[in-house]
């Protein structure tokens, strides 16, 4: 499995504006694709501006998770699901650790988040699964919240199914080619509060925000607030800040999509550290994570060009399910994932000082 490739200790997360795929001539969408291309072979992440979500969609999201994170711990919990294995509602601080879906150990990650996504009754006719298309859980006593939150999952839904559109021309596959992978994609917005209070500034050795994790589906849509926090991981084991620019939106592949390319795109080791400054200060940070991981019965297999006799595919054929339960058991159900070996060797050559 690859990791993202720095030059001269430096690693360049390229803006790309993809306005133009949706209403542009063909050499503007084919230059999107090779810009695209250039970043998901030597990155795993880039910067997308153009994405067409106005701004009043992005306050209505920033209004909603404020409104949320500020409530009460016991209101809170009040929407925390059943069982750990619903990847809906509410998660507490010190609940998840994200490094174990690579099956490394880690202490806790300090993040709360709250969870919305598909559900079964969104695709009616189909008979899905609740298992894989569990009902949304919903706060009470949040003005607004529902609505800005399916506004911003409907919108960012929009960017990620735009983005496989330019992913299947730069793969030089046929229009549409992903279509039939996600007509009833398992898609998740996780919004994310690492806003701690000051009772727990003090952290345990190797304590972080967000632990150290490859994303899991096909592609990630992120929003953050502009401050440092994200890390990725480079070849020579360095980690790196990303902070978003202006009015762009943070894309990056999955691990499903590397299993696709075989390796020649890559899903990137990333992390977030704890929000707490060189002087021991607390500072604000959210970020809102749209996940589309593509239809649960979708079987994932090296796609035509992307294997050869010198360069065979590891990877067996997958459900999106089956790969989505064993990551999720280790993340949120803390098992150590017994079969991420290629993902964890990279994860542990990450032991150098992380780059400021």
């Amino acid at each position: 499995m690859s990791s993202a490739r720095s030059v001269n200790g430096v690693l360049n997360v390229p803006v790309i504006d993809i306005a133009a795929f949706r209403t542009g001539s063909a050499p503007e969408r084919a230059a999107i694709a090779r810009a695209v291309d250039r970043a998901a072979t030597r990155v795993g992440f880039m910067q997308i501006t153009g994405h067409g979500i106005p701004a009043d969609v992005l306050d209505g999201l920033t209004g909603a998770m404020d409104a949320f994170f500020a409530l009460p711990l016991e209101e809170k919990t009040a929407t925390r699901p059943a069982s750990k294995a619903v990847n809906r509602g509410y998660t507490a601080p010190k609940t998840e650790r994200l490094s174990h879906s690579l099956g490394v150990y880690s202490a806790d990650d300090l993040f709360e988040a709250f969870n919305i996504g598909s559900q079964a009754a969104d695709f009616p006719g189909l008979g899905l699964p609740d298992e894989h298309y569990p009902a949304n859980l919903w706060p009470s006593r949040t003005t607004g919240f529902r609505d800005g939150v399916t506004g911003w999952f409907e919108h960012a839904g929009g960017v990620s199914r735009t983005m496989t559109d330019i992913f299947a021309l730069a793969l030089d596959l046929p229009d549409g080619f992903f279509h039939r992978y996600q007509d009833h994609s398992i898609d998740v917005l996780r919004m994310n509060n690492y806003q701690l209070p000051p009772e727990d500034a003090v952290l345990e050795p190797g304590q972080l925000g967000m632990g150290a994790h490859t994303d899991y589906g096909i592609v990630t849509v992120l929003w953050a607030d502009p401050v440092r926090g994200l890390q990725i991981l480079d070849t020579d084991g360095d980690w790196h800040d990303v902070v978003p620019a202006p009015g762009a939106l943070l894309i990056n592949l999955g691990d499903l999509l590397a299993r696709w390319t075989n390796d020649r795109w890559i899903s990137t080791m990333h992390r977030v550290l704890a929000p707490i400054d060189a002087d021991g200060r607390l500072y604000r940070r959210r970020s809102a994570a749209y996940f589309h991981d593509g239809n649960h019965d979708a079987v994932i297999a090296t796609l035509p060009g992307c294997a050869s006799a010198g360069r065979p595919s590891p990877y067996e054929p997958v459900t999106v399910a089956d790969h989505l339960v064993q990551k999720l058991a280790g993340s949120r159900g803390l098992a150590l994932n017994t079969d991420a070996e290629r993902e964890a060797a990279r994860l542990r050559t990450g032991s150098r000082t992380p780059a400021s």
